[in-house]
């Protein structure tokens, strides 16, 4: 059987273009010249925190500094006009990524916290007060739940935390007793980077809009993985990262509804953001300008095009089945030990990472063990401690999947786990 055959996406020729996959690790890395012997081939499977980079991607980026390197929107010559050509046609790249309505409603930022931060400052500051509630979820990572709090306690509006069941899902019934007329927004993530849960976003938007209040999705986990409609799901506002989807690191994209976003106030004001200056006034430049103050990430918009056509010549209902099928069948794998606590849904109704812990052995433990073996995990509470404490662990191991792993590197994380096992036994 081959590759082809085997997998939703031909896994051969996608490993082909990441030359890091390549590596082999292990032995004294500060020792020049390590011999083969002493190494192993990389597994890396802590895509969830950062996904590799294809050569086209990088490629991309070189392209524009040898090239076409200039600042955009600020020069009539020739370099700068093609990168803000480049520039300008990523926000439209990404729109029909997502099917935003257009470039209008698309704001490059560094990262998903910085668009969540957007959000809160510039329209959480202004809007919500005494009485006034904000509704978001126990499995928030910290970009959503510390952001909000923190805007709560500067506006004195009450945040709420909608419910996770034993499950590993959000309690719906719960949530409806939460979103109620004092409700102003409601901030939750899509999928969840611990439990794997994949939160029904357009029925909470629904609540949300029932009682007149905006909903925020967060995004980071579900559109490197998955098919996004921003408008089916019908956020107001929707963010996720590029590097978590192939691109580079440093570029992140906050969506939001025009209107709403041509309502508020800019949260960074300086260069580029405006139209017109005098000493005693200023007025902004349309969107998606007006937020996006000073020099821009040209760069890394220009690659996160790349990356989005990347993933879309795969397809991305291809790269969600590639990435299900190998969540489930480590969620078996790990499942048969007795001594391994999964949290989550079941493997087949999570996305695409397990958390776990070998019971008596610290996550931290287990991972430099399974590093010893060349499987690269992520271990820790992954920003997410408050659903830790929820959960009654200080912390757990998290494998994550992506378009470039294989069932046999799933198979070298359950031999590594099997070691671990044995050396604390």
């Amino acid at each position: 059987m081959s590759t082809q055959d085997a997998y939703p996406v031909d896994v051969e020729s996608i490993r082909a273009d990441f030359p890091i996959l390549e590596r082999r690790v292990g032995g004294d890395v500060t020792t020049p010249g390590e011999s083969e012997a002493d190494t192993e081939p990389l597994v890396y499977l802590d895509n969830a925190a950062t996904s590799q980079t294809p050569k086209q991607v990088v490629e991309t980026i070189v392209e524009y500094y040898y090239g076409y390197n200039a600042n955009v929107h600020r020069g009539i010559h020739q370099l700068s006009q093609e990168a803000s050509v480049a520039y300008e046609n990523s926000h439209d790249r990404v729109a029909e990524f997502i099917n935003a309505a257009g470039r209008e409603e698309i704001i490059f930022t560094k990262n998903t916290t910085e668009a969540m931060n957007l959000v809160a400052y510039a329209w959480g500051l202004a809007e919500l007060g005494e009485g006034d509630s904000v509704v978001t979820t126990q499995m928030e990572h910290h970009a959503s739940l510390v952001t909000w709090q923190q805007i709560c306690k500067r506006t004195g509006a009450e945040l709420r935390f909608i419910e996770v069941d034993e499950h590993g899902r959000l309690d719906m019934t719960h949530a409806a007793e939460l979103i109620d007329d004092s409700t102003k927004m409601v901030s939750l993530v899509h999928v969840s980077n611990t439990l794997g849960t994949i939160n029904p976003v357009s029925e909470i938007t629904d609540l949300a809009h029932d009682v007149g209040a905006y909903s925020f999705v967060d995004g980071a986990q579900a559109v490197p993985t998955r098919p996004v409609d921003v408008q089916a799901i019908d956020a107001d506002f929707y963010a996720f990262s590029g590097h978590k989807m192939l691109g580079p690191t440093g570029i992140g994209v906050l969506y939001g509804k025009q209107a709403i976003l041509e309502s508020m106030q800019p949260y960074l004001y300086g260069g580029d953001m405006i139209r017109k200056v005098t000493y005693e006034e200023s007025t902004w430049e349309d969107l998606p300008w007006k937020f996006e103050a000073g020099t821009p990430l040209i760069a890394q918009g220009i690659a996160l095009h790349a990356a989005i056509d990347y993933l879309e010549d795969i397809g991305m209902e291809h790269v969600q089945a590639h990435e299900e099928l190998l969540a489930e069948y480590a969620y078996d794998q790990l499942s048969a030990f007795e001594d391994i606590e999964i949290y989550g849904p079941p493997g087949d109704d999570r996305g695409g990472l397990v958390a776990f812990n070998l019971e008596s052995v610290h996550a931290h433990d287990l991972s430099s063990i399974l590093n010893d073996h060349a499987v690269a995990i992520r271990a820790g509470d992954h920003c997410t401690q408050p659903l830790h404490d929820t959960l009654g662990a200080a912390a757990s191991a998290r494998a994550s999947f992506y378009i470039y792993n294989t069932r046999q590197e799933v198979d070298a994380l359950i031999e590594a786990v099997e070691s671990a096992r044995q050396l604390f036994a």
